[in-house]
C-alpha cells in the first residue's frame, strides 16, 4: 500500500510562494504582506476565520500565473496594464489540485475593480467578495517603499487607497482597512521579516494527507509553474518524470517509490524559476556570467522544498540531478556511494530528455547521437553506468513513453497560453 504524504498546508503554499519569488528578487515577500493584508482586513471585517484562511492562501498564491520576469514587475504596478490573463492563468494553474480549487476562483478575479457595485460580476461571472479584498492587499502592499521608514508612509497609502473608493475598492473593505491602519502593529508587521511566522501560527495544524494521485496533481501544478514560462521548456519536466519512473519500475524500487521519483522529475528543474527566459530561450552559447546563473538552479530548488519534511527523499532526488559520480557535479560535489539511486535515475532522465528535445540552439538529437552522449557520460564517471544500460536496451519502450508525454504536455501548453493570444 502507497502511503499518504503530510503536507502541512502553509507549508506548501510558502514554498510555492517561495518557489514564484525567485523569478524576481523584486518580488520577495510581496505574496506574504498580501496575505497578510488581506487577513487583517477580514479579521476587521468579523469573517469567520475558514474564509481568513482560504485569504492567506490566496494571498500567498495571488500571482502564480504571472510565470515571465515582466508580468512579475508589472504587478507591482498600481495601475496594472491587462491584469486578467495572469488572474485567469494563475486560475487555471490552481485549479489543477483540488485542495486549492476553492482559491482558484478567488485569485481569478483578484484583479477586478469595484466600480461602484458592477465588480460583484465579471465576464458574467460572480466575484467571490474575497476577490476583492485581495485586489485591495495587493494595491496596498505595491505602494509600500522597503527603503523607505514604514510610519512615514502609512498616511500616504491610507490617503492613496481612501481616494479610489468605490471605483477601484469597495468602500466597506476601504473602511475596515482604515480602521486596520490606525494600529502601529499593522505596519510594523508588514515592514518586518515576521509576517510569514505570524501567518503560521494561524493556520499551523491545517495538514494535507495526499495519496499517490493528489500528490502527483500537486507536483503537476509545479512542474507547470516552472515549464510553462517557454515554449522550450514546456514538456520537459513531465518528460524526465515518465523517464524516471520507467528507469525506476526496471530497478528495486517499491510501487511507493515509483510515484516518488516521477514526483521528483516534476520537480526537479524548480530552482529554473531563478533563471531568465532570455537564458533558457538563447540560441548561442552562455557566457560564463550566465551559465553561473544556470547553475544556482539545483542549490535554489533543494532550498525551496526543505520546508516541506515528507518531500525530503523526493527533494534529494530531484534537486541533485547535476551530481556526479566522480564529485564533480553541481552543487554539493557528492561522489559515488553517497549519491542516492534515485539521484542517479534522476540524472540519467535528465540527460535523455533534454537532448532528445527541441532547444533553442538545436534540434532535437537523433537516436545514434542520444546514446553515444548517454554512453560517453556513463564511461568518464558522470552517469551510472547500470542504469545506462537500462536505457538503452529498453530505448524504444521508454523513449515512446517520452514522446506520447510530450505530446500531451504540448496539447496542454497550447490551451493554457490561449489566454495570452
Amino acid at each position: 500500500m502507497i502511503k499518504e504524504l503530510q503536507i502541512p498546508l502553509f507549508d506548501l503554499a510558502t514554498s510555492l510562494s517561495s518557489a514564484m519569488d525567485l523569478i524576481s528578487p523584486m518580488v520577495a515577500n510581496h505574496h506574504k504582506q498580501v496575505a497578510y493584508i488581506a487577513y487583517q482586513i477580514a479579521s476587521e471585517l468579523g469573517l469567520p476565520m475558514q474564509r481568513r484562511k482560504n485569504l492567506i492562501l490566496s494571498g500567498a498564491l495571488h500571482d502564480i500565473g504571472a510565470l515571465s520576469f515582466q508580468e512579475r514587475l508589472s504587478s507591482l504596478e498600481f495601475e496594472i496594464q491587462n491584469p486578467h490573463k495572469h488572474a485567469e492563468a494563475g486560475y487555471r494553474l490552481l485549479r489543477m489540485f483540488e485542495p486549492f480549487s476553492q482559491i482558484a476562483g478567488i485569485v481569478r478575479f483578484h484583479h477586478v475593480p469595484w466600480a461602484s457595485g458592477a465588480g460583484r460580476e465579471y465576464n458574467n461571472k460572480e466575484v467571490p467578495p474575497e476577490s476583492h479584498i485581495i485586489h485591495l492587499a495587493d494595491r496596498i502592499a505595491v505602494l509600500i517603499d522597503p527603503k523607505k521608514e514604514i510610519f512615514s508612509q502609512a498616511a500616504p497609502i491610507v490617503e492613496t487607497i481612501a481616494a479610489r473608493t468605490g471605483t477601484m475598492f469597495a468602500p466597506e473593505l476601504v473602511e475596515a482597512f482604515k480602521q486596520v491602519g490606525e494600529k502601529e502593529f499593522f505596519w510594523l508587521d508588514i515592514a518586518s521579516d515576521l509576517t510569514a511566522p505570524y501567518l503560521q501560527t494561524i493556520i499551523p495544524s491545517d495538514t494535507l494527507m495526499l495519496d499517490p494521485n493528489e500528490t502527483l496533481a500537486l507536483a503537476r501544478l509545479f512542474a507547470k509553474v516552472i515549464d510553462f514560462r517557454s515554449p522550450f521548456t514546456a514538456n520537459h519536466s513531465s518528460s524526465v518524470a515518465i523517464i524516471a519512473e520507467t528507469l525506476a519500475s526496471y530497478l528495486p524500487f517499491s510501487q511507493a517509490e515509483l510515484v516518488m521519483i516521477r514526483v521528483a522529475g516534476y520537480l526537479h528543474d524548480l530552482g529554473k524559476l531563478a533563471v531568465p527566459v532570455e537564458i533558457l530561450e538563447k540560441q548561442d552559447k552562455l557566457t560564463p556570467q550566465e551559465w553561473n546563473i544556470m547553475r544556482r538552479h539545483t542549490y535554489y530548488g533543494y532550498h525551496v522544498l526543505q520546508p516541506l519534511h515528507d518531500f525530503r527523499t523526493i527533494n534529494l532526488w530531484g534537486s541533485l540531478h547535476h551530481e556526479r559520480l566522480d564529485g564533480r557535479g553541481y552543487p554539493f560535489h557528492i561522489r559515488g556511494d553517497e549519491l542516492a539511486l534515485g539521484s542517479r535515475v534522476m540524472a540519467v532522465a535528465d540527460i535523455f530528455a533534454a537532448i532528445s528535445e527541441d532547444r533553442p540552439y538545436r534540434k532535437a538529437m537523433p537516436t545514434h547521437e542520444v546514446l553515444a552522449i548517454l554512453q560517453k557520460n556513463a564511461d568518464n564517471g558522470g552517469i551510472d553506468p547500470e542504469i545506462t544500460a537500462i536505457l538503452r536496451k529498453n530505448y524504444h519502450e521508454i523513449n515512446g513513453k517520452r514522446l506520447q508525454e510530450e505530446q500531451k504536455s504540448d496539447h496542454e501548453y497550447r490551451l493554457f497560453t490561449e489566454i495570452y493570444g
